[in-house]
Parts: C-alpha cells; structure tokens; sequence
C-alpha cells in the first residue's frame, strides 16, 4: 500500500488539525448555521460563504494570525469531518511570542472530548513549530464550556476583565486563562 502524505499539522487518536483553507466555506458554514444555539450568545463564526472567506482570508494571510480546523479522523468523509475550529489571535513575535486563542466546536461534536484532543495539538505546535511561549484564552464568565476546557488543558486563571471585548453588541466580561510553554513541559 503506497505512503501518503497526511494533509494534518498534528494528530491524535481522533482528530487532526490543519489550517483552514478557502475551499472549506460550505462545510464550515454548514456546520456554523447547524451549531447556532450552540454558540450564541459567546461565539459568531461565519455562516455565509462572502463572510466565511473573509473570516478565512484574514486567518490565511495575516500573520499575527494562525487558524486550525479541528477534523475528525474518522469521520464521514475520507479527508475529515471539521469538528471545530481553533485560531491563534494577536500573535506577538520577538520578546513577548504570545498569542490569544479562541475556539468553537460544532454541535455535531460537542460533548465528544475532541476540542481537547485538538486545543491540546494546537498547543503542542504553537510551542513547537510556531515558536511561542505563551497563549492566552479570553473567556466569559458565563461560558462553562470554553472554561472547562481551558482548565482540562491545563491552562491557568490568571484574572478577571470587566468589560474586556466587544461581543453581540457590547462590552463582555472575561476571565484571563494562560499558559506557557514551561508549564506544558513539566505538566
């Protein structure tokens, strides 16, 4: 049987990660549209094609930004059913090496422990191939499912933000989440 090339950055057991691509704006959307009352009031992802490909274009081509799509490996596709999405916001070079993640799953794969095993290859290869040494999560208070899965990846709460970002129309509270690539290596 001939070797082929993976198309992922990273695997697990489960699920791969790979970067988003322009051609994935119909799944994505789907999923996006299917997984509204999942998300909302936390998260908007793009659920048309013209802001899927905006969205996708920004996270492609700017370079203080790094998207992944969390796929299933043995999902209903040969190439991997996209579970969610992980982005690396805000990437800061030199000194600092940081970056703000933010993520979501879908509701066909919520509940399933993927977004960990994909938050946890997107950590791996941001304090290895990336280069940085430290990413951030920015939560609501009130989003038990994003903070939940900061703390089973082994990210630390580090405070409290009033008013911190602009979501749905205002100012949101958020709690600061962190880790560094030195506490990955001793956890």
């Amino acid at each position: 049987m001939p070797h082929t090339a993976s198309r992922y950055l990273a695997e697990g057991p489960r699920v791969g990660i790979r970067p988003f691509t322009y051609e994935d704006a119909a799944e994505f959307t789907a999923r996006a549209r299917e997984s509204k009352e999942l998300h909302q009031p936390w998260l908007f992802p793009p659920d048309s094609e013209s802001a899927y490909l905006a969205y996708a274009g920004r996270l492609i081509e700017d370079r203080t930004k790094a998207g992944f799509l969390v796929c299933e490996k043995d999902g209903e596709r040969s190439d991997g059913a996209i579970a969610g999405f992980i982005n690396i916001n805000n990437i800061v070079e030199g000194g600092f090496r940081c970056g703000a993640l933010g993520y979501g799953a879908f509701a066909h794969a919520a509940g399933r422990g993927l977004m960990r095993e994909g938050l946890n290859l997107v950590v791996d290869h941001a304090f290895g191939p990336m280069r940085l040494h430290r990413l951030e999560i920015n939560a609501q208070p009130g989003n038990t499912g994003s903070l939940a899965l900061a703390r089973s990846c082994g990210f630390r709460l580090e405070g409290f933000s009033p008013k911190m970002i602009w979501i749905d129309g205002d100012w949101r509270d958020h709690e600061r989440w962190a880790i560094t690539a030195e506490m990955r290596a001793s956890g």
